[in-house]
């Protein structure tokens, strides 16, 4: 009667979870940076649908120098007499950041808008895998 394994069959159990591992890790890594960058572009789609909203009722997207912000307030009630009551965004919950806890960079030139996350190194202009700047004109 057999009451445990032989050092053969755990040599060969180690092995096979050894090649396992082997194949399934080389899969999963970096899938985490790559999940944070779609999330940055899901949020920048919602920031697009708000500026959508506060150009339908303002007849313009904000300037750069008002920036997101003027989805929570407005900025100035003269430009903006159609601003919405409720705002775009809860004062509550604040402008979304990325995936790296950075606020996004907004800037609009000639009514044409962009939204910009600095990824991962947190620095403007870098490029490379993980520390290129992410735009919402690339997300598309």
């Amino acid at each position: 009667m057999r009451k445990g394994f032989s050092l053969i069959e755990l040599m060969i159990v180690i092995v096979i979870l050894g090649l396992l591992a082997g194949l399934v890790m080389p899969n999963l890594m970096g899938k985490g940076e790559e999940a944070k960058q779609k999330i940055v572009c899901v949020q920048m789609n919602n920031l697009n649908n708000a500026l959508d909203m506060f150009k339908s009722d303002n007849g313009v997207y904000p300037s750069t120098e008002e920036g997101l912000d003027a989805l929570i307030k407005n900025p100035d009630a003269d430009r903006y007499p159609g601003y919405s009551s409720a705002a775009y965004i809860s004062s509550k919950k604040g402008l979304p950041k990325d995936s790296w806890k950075t606020e996004f960079i907004y800037t609009n030139e000639d009514d044409e808008f962009d939204i910009i996350s600095l990824g991962s190194d947190r620095k403007e202009g870098m490029s490379g895998k993980d520390g290129k700047d992410i735009r919402y004109s690339e997300c598309k």
